[in-house]
């Protein structure tokens, strides 16, 4: 243990702070700035009596003026990286990945700036800790719900259709047409039970990848919302990690219910490409756009975004449609989880 006066004891209390940098500095500027102001009045041919003449009060005014702006003019440009900084934390939002700033060139702030960044480095992968397990949380519901429903649900209602078919074979004509129309409506809802089951986990993005899950999503889409969809997806993609796949899956998902809620479209693009370095998921339509602030379900696709190092950016000019791009680099096979 250290005794109070031991020189490591000493080392630690007078370790530098970003306190005494900054402290430095202005101290260095004021030292600096004082005495280039004292060797002028020592060097010109100025005097001042010891008793102050009135004309002498303009030369004394002159160089006080002077010390003050070349003071003024260091102090600003010194600490001018403490505004961006002030700015940067009223920005930092950590699903949009911002708020950093570039601490190169501002000598002693350089280590607040670098400790302030390496903040958000850290709110981020905190947030994206906490976001991949609420999102793993949320998808294992969704897939035991969707199990319950296709399992349970699904087979009851089955059941009760093949009773109704055998009533109807043995009941009197004047009770086949009552018994034809409870058939159709359990039918109905067979078909909804099994539509809500397949939007809250579809088997066809785990057995035939994520190509085929979009062009079901699409078809469907197209059917509910009667709008027609443009879709661009190379059928031939290769298998991507499941993560991945699920990313991309419920962005276009996320994406295709807001415009079929809010949108107003009457046309709608869809597309999946592999370019040199990123995978890019584009959705597209010609509504009325005015997407000003993010609601649930686009702060729901930024988290997802950040679960894959992937950007999400959504331009929506008013009345000119919105466009959705995700944009997934593609990782490293060393890095690869």
């Amino acid at each position: 243990m250290d005794r109070p006066g031991s020189g490591i004891g000493l080392f630690r209390r007078h370790t530098r702070t970003p306190a005494d940098a900054l402290f430095r500095r202005i101290f260095l500027i004021n030292g600096l700035v004082f005495t280039l102001g004292t060797l002028v009045l020592a060097l010109s041919p100025a005097t001042v009596s010891s008793r102050v003449r009135l004309t002498e009060l303009p030369v004394l005014a002159v160089g006080l003026a002077v010390i003050l702006a070349a003071n003024a003019f260091l102090l600003r440009t010194s600490l001018a990286p403490l505004d961006e900084l002030i700015a940067s934390m009223r920005r930092v939002d950590p699903l949009r990945r911002s708020g950093r700033v570039d601490g190169r060139g501002n000598g002693d702030l350089s280590h607040l700036i670098d400790s302030f960044n390496a903040m958000v480095d850290r709110l981020e992968t905190e947030r994206a800790a906490a976001s991949a397990s609420a999102l793993a949380a949320q998808e294992g519901e969704r897939q035991r719900i969707a199990r319950e429903l296709h399992d349970e649900i699904g087979q009851s209602l089955t059941v009760a259709l093949l009773s109704m078919k055998r009533a109807a074979d043995r009941a009197p004509t004047d009770v086949v047409d009552v018994l034809h129309g409870a058939q159709e409506t359990v039918r109905g809802c067979l078909d909804e039970v099994r539509g809500i089951a397949r939007r809250l986990r579809p088997d066809v993005l785990d057995d035939l990848g994520l190509s085929s899950a979009l062009s079901a999503l699409c078809s469907e889409f197209s059917s509910t919302a009667g709008i027609g969809v443009h879709r661009e997806v190379d059928r031939n993609l290769p298998r991507l990690p499941p993560d991945i796949e699920l990313v991309c899956y419920r962005v276009a998902q996320e994406s295709l219910t807001n415009i079929a809620r809010h949108a107003d479209a009457g046309r709608v693009g869809l597309s999946l490409r592999v370019g040199e370095e990123a995978l890019i998921l584009r959705v597209t339509d010609d509504g009325r756009g005015g997407v000003a602030e993010d609601g649930s379900g686009i702060r729901g696709m930024r988290e997802r975004a950040l679960l894959v190092n992937a950007t999400l950016t959504i331009d929506s000019p008013p009345g000119h449609g919105t466009v959705v791009c995700l944009t997934i680099p593609h990782r490293e096979e060393g890095n690869a989880p």
